[in-house]
């Protein structure tokens, strides 16, 4: 790679680790990237995963340093995560990769339109720590969520809000400090059977992550200083971008 590519990487990073941080996709920035940087695709979304990893211990700190974070709830919704990501990160069949970035596309306005006409869901919640089993359609939908995330990881964060928010009732700050360990979590066993299959260029992810974690750091605590209002603003940001993307509308503007 040439030299002035790591301070940029070092500068997508902190901007994906703060956007994974209140929201996610942040890897749409990243992955793009690192492929265009020269890394394989395969080798850039390993290596991405170092960066994810980082970026989560250290969200996941901040997030509990100022009490917002159930771990307990973490660790329930996390078992069938971390089950789903392992299959994830293990399939190796060829898919086709235009029609699963439209479908997601497609599903993210979906959220966009579910965030926008039912804010106080997303605002106010029902719950701030998780005290029994969570129901079986929660673990199920989980067990899906971390085999998307183990596969591409891009994304993967929108999915877990959703589902810590609609299926399980934490408002959106709390739902994003869950989210954050259970990515954790999912990425350390995703990113094992990449290391395994030698998929992960040390060197860049470090770069990659050093931007990851101070991007953490400082949107966890901007979630919890500014509050629900605040963050439920950026997701209905990112959920818009990042729909417009997947989608192409950005290719189709350059073509005009």
């Amino acid at each position: 790679m040439p030299w002035y590519s790591y301070p940029l990487i070092f500068v997508a990073g902190l901007s994906a680790g703060a956007i994974n941080t209140l929201a996610g996709s942040g890897s749409l920035i990243t992955l793009p990237l690192l492929i265009f940087f020269g890394l394989p695709a395969g080798i850039a979304n390993g290596t991405n995963r170092v960066a994810i990893l980082l970026q989560n211990v250290v969200g996941s700190a901040s997030y509990r340093s100022q009490g917002v974070l159930d771990s307990r709830g973490a660790a329930w919704l996390s078992a069938p995560a971390v089950v789903g990501a392992i299959i994830g990160a293990q399939i190796a069949v060829d898919l086709n990769e235009t029609v699963l970035r439209q479908v997601i596309g497609v599903i993210m306005i979906a959220m966009l339109f579910i965030v926008i006409l039912q804010p106080h869901k997303w605002l106010e919640g029902e719950l701030k720590e998780l005290t029994g089993r969570p129901n079986t359609k929660s673990l199920i939908a989980f067990f899906f969520i971390g085999l998307y995330g183990g596969f591409i990881q891009a994304g993967v964060g929108i999915f877990l809000l959703s589902g810590l928010v609609l299926l399980v009732g934490y408002d959106i700050v709390r739902a994003n400090a869950v989210k954050v360990l259970i990515v954790l979590f999912f990425t350390l066993f995703a990113l094992i059977v990449f290391i395994l299959n030698n998929q992960v260029d040390w060197g860049v992810g470090l770069v990659l992550a050093s931007g990851n974690m101070l991007g953490a750091w400082a949107a966890a605590r901007m979630a919890v200083e500014k509050g629900s209002v605040w963050v439920m603003r950026i997701l209905v940001a990112t959920l818009a971008i990042s729909a417009a993307y997947l989608l192409g509308f950005f290719e189709w503007l350059s073509r005009l």
